[in-house]
């Protein structure tokens, strides 16, 4: 039996990815800051464990916890909907430490055990905003466009040890706490003089019709880590598939 350690999984893509892979009959590691046991089914398979990717105490401590593993996927993020001018650094540096600087740690964790196996699999999940510029999303966007870069490199990096990394860049997902989840980050509220960008931007986004479902980018991750020949980079979700094909 396989096993799979999934990062921010208490709600969104994170909790139907640790779905679809119990339903599948792999082990599942599914971690979140403060574990809750009534998000996932009682399984023999489920193992909860609390992480903070920024944590590197906690990190070490899951990890160590969690044992072997065969798959790696780096989901944990926060999100930012501001101008650049109303955003302090402060909330800056958080984005950062969680969505780029954790994915880079928790990869490291547990490249030893994959190095010395010659076996293993990280599947990052960040976002087609990467796809397509936005605004009022610049910050968050930097975060993962990073994470994209990482991650190209490091499949390079690590393909003479056969550990195989990809990237899953989901699109826009109403039914995610993406919105809830930004919004103490949003506390200072957007700068009067981008009012009426703002307006516009969510007039727009109320337009879209091609949305992401969670189970698209589970389905994603699931083909990612199973299927060799899938490419590095995998559109999750109707909107984020015409994003990269018409880039």
């Amino acid at each position: 039996m396989k096993t799979v350690l999934i990062t921010g999984c208490s709600s969104g893509f994170g909790l139907e990815t640790a779905r679809y892979f119990l339903d599948r009959d792999w082990k599942v590691i599914a971690t979140m800051r403060t574990p809750r046991e009534d998000v996932l089914p009682r399984s023999e398979h489920l193992h909860m464990l609390a992480l903070d990717v920024t944590d590197p105490k906690s990190i070490r401590q899951a990890v160590d916890a969690a044992g072997p593993i065969d798959v790696l996927v780096n989901n944990a993020g926060i999100g930012v909907l501001n101008a650049l001018e109303g955003t302090s650094m402060d909330i800056a540096r958080e984005v950062f430490e969680t969505n780029t600087l954790g994915t880079m740690a928790m990869t490291q964790a547990v490249l030893p055990q994959f190095r010395q196996r010659k076996a293993g699999v990280i599947v990052n999940v960040t976002s087609s905003v990467t796809l397509r510029s936005l605004p009022l999303l610049s910050v968050y966007t930097a975060s993962k466009a990073a994470v994209n870069a990482f991650t190209e490199s490091l499949a390079l990096e690590l393909k003479p040890f056969n550990v195989r990394v990809s990237l899953v860049l989901p699109g826009r997902a109403p039914e995610t706490r993406f919105g809830e989840n930004a919004r103490p980050r949003m506390q200072a509220g957007f700068p009067e003089a981008y009012a009426d960008l703002v307006q516009s931007v969510f007039v727009g986004w109320e337009q879209l019709t091609a949305i992401t479902r969670s189970q698209d980018v589970a389905e994603a991750v699931w083909r990612a880590a199973n299927d060799p020949s899938s490419p590095v980079r995998m559109a999750a979700g109707a909107d984020a598939v015409a994003l990269s094909e018409a880039r």
